[in-house]
């Protein structure tokens, strides 16, 4: 099966990860819907509106990994892979996305079931179109941008952070010319995986694309722009940006740092022509959860990447949810001397990442209690902090002050909790219960219990004795726990042993090593 929107809505049904809602919805209510879901929603009776809309499809860990076709600890590995043998795409005979076209007077925006998120949105936005531009000289770019609509044939588009986008519009403009555009809606996952990623000038991110889907990505030529679109797409639209510059105010819109955007200032497009399949869905990426979910395994292959330059052994890499999957990154090492802190600033170097912590590979990256508790007992501030000034900044950081007409710098932190190299490792044993993994609840619930026996004296003094000798004989061979010995005898009562090893200690016979083992008193 072709891998495109549908196979992936199909996927996700076969995974029971998607629920169709039919019952009659009103627009403006889907935003708050999706959060309350464990699934990926389908709402099939869009009041007013003629298209089903899907929302949700990337919004966890498991729908990603469904969409990529590898359990989600490998996305990244393949996210690599597909970076390191890129497949171009192809021209396609037939685009199932020019079913309808849709051009001039008939272009109508409003037509398209676009949601509003936030109750301070500054009008309906897309939030999941893939943008296609091409540049005289740096050839096809792909992105995603949010675009609000404005009028049936006119939109906004934010492009005010420096991105490739904004440097084809900014050199279009230098010429007085629009820049070209087509806008995929209802893609497969990889197309927006792949075009979120911040690749160089020149860099064609749909050669990814085809990477992660293993074959090339279709494209179909332009109707009205000399531009190419995502062929097996839902819904295209076809615009140019306008060379008018950053003018136009546009937003607000709640932003993947979980907070609410302000007005930005951006060029508008106007779009010629609209098309789609006969019967398409419209896909509403649900902000923010689903943009920062995306986000995830580009950060983490970049972070496996530059760790593996840097010489450091990673075992484990989270781009935390906490941290909006842009700011913040928890990495486990199996470290040698010095590479906690040569960890750290391999991966501050890693685009927008503000905040970093290192850790041995005994802790659980993805367990916020595991890692606080890292940072709680093996850090000591003056030594396993290291704080960078003026480094790169992400704009949409609330805690940089506004600095009109520029971007501005950011202090960037990373965290050493790995064990110090010059204390013992032996303070840092976990507690393990013992037992612990080899039995289970389920096996002591609603079970009848045979009578307790009354208490007193399990077993005659001559059977405590002759375990003593037993244990005596055992000590000979290796130190160990109490526990150890109930190991060694898995068939005596735990009492006989217990009683036993008090009796050898009232006697004089045993005691214990450096660590707590018991060990027979002649051996020192």
């Amino acid at each position: 099966m072709a891998a495109n929107f549908r196979s992936y809505l199909d996927a996700l049904k076969k995974n029971h990860e998607l629920t169709v809602i039919s019952k009659s919805t009103d627009l403006r209510d889907v935003a708050a819907l999706v959060p309350q879901s464990n699934k990926a929603l389908l709402f099939t009776n869009v009041r007013g509106y003629a298209m089903p809309v899907a929302s949700g499809l990337l919004q966890s860990r498991t729908r990603i990994a469904i969409g990529m076709g590898v359990p989600y600890e490998k996305i990244e590995a393949k996210l690599r892979s597909a970076m390191e043998h890129p497949v171009k795409p192809k021209r396609a005979q037939r685009a199932p996305v020019k079913d309808v076209i849709l051009t001039k007077n008939k272009v109508d925006l409003y037509q398209l079931p676009v949601p509003v998120f936030s109750v301070m949105d500054g009008g309906p936005m897309i939030t999941a179109g893939v943008v296609i531009a091409e540049d005289p000289e740096f050839g096809l770019n792909a992105g995603v941008y949010r675009m609000m609509l404005k009028e049936k044939n006119i939109t906004g588009i934010d492009i005010v952070t420096p991105n490739n986008l904004r440097k084809f519009a900014e050199r279009a403009l230098q010429r007085k010319k629009p820049l070209p555009i087509s806008v995929s809606i209802g893609t497969h996952p990889a197309e927006l995986v792949a075009s979120t990623f911040k690749a160089n000038l020149g860099v064609n991110e749909l050669t990814f694309a085809g990477g992660l889907r293993a074959q090339a990505i279709p494209l179909a030529d332009g109707e009205t722009i000399p531009v190419p679109c995502i062929a097996d797409a839902e819904i295209v639209l076809e615009g140019e940006i306008l060379p008018e510059g950053w003018v136009h105010p546009e937003g607000p819109f709640c932003e993947f740092n979980r907070l609410m955007g302000g007005i930005h200032m951006n060029p508008r497009v106007r779009i010629k022509a609209i098309m789609h399949r006969k019967d398409p869905i419209y896909y509403a990426l649900h902000m923010p959860w689903e943009n920062i979910w995306m986000s995830a395994p580009i950060y983490e292959a970049a972070a496996w990447r530059v760790l593996h330059e840097a010489g450091v052994q990673a075992t484990a890499i989270n781009v935390t949810p906490g941290g909006c999957c842009h700011w913040h990154i928890v990495a486990a090492i199996k470290k040698q001397p010095g590479d906690g802190k040569n960890a750290i600033l391999a991966l501050l170097s890693v685009a927008d990442i503000k905040h970093v912590t290192i850790v041995d590979d005994d802790i659980d990256v993805f367990d916020p209690t595991d890692v606080e508790w890292a940072v709680a007992t093996r850090v000591q501030a003056d030594r396993d902090v290291l704080i960078v000034s003026n480094a790169r900044s992400k704009p949409l950081d609330p805690s940089l002050p506004p600095t009109p007409g520029r971007i501005p710098t950011t202090a960037k932190m990373g965290i050493d909790a790995t064990i110090p190299e010059d204390v013992p490792r032996i303070r840092y044993n976990r507690i393990v219960y013992f037992n612990q993994n080899k039995i289970k609840l389920a096996d002591y619930l609603e079970t009848v219990e045979p009578a307790a026996k009354p208490a007193g004296k399990v077993k005659a003094a001559e059977t405590v004795e002759s375990m003593t000798e037993k244990i005596l004989e055992s000590l000979a061979k290796s130190h160990r726990f109490f526990p150890g010995l109930l190991e060694v005898f898995p068939k005596e009562e735990f009492r006989t042993i217990a009683e036993a090893l008090g009796m050898l200690h009232q006697q004089g016979k045993i005691v214990q090593d450096k660590e707590g083992k018991y060990q027979l008193k002649e051996q020192i």
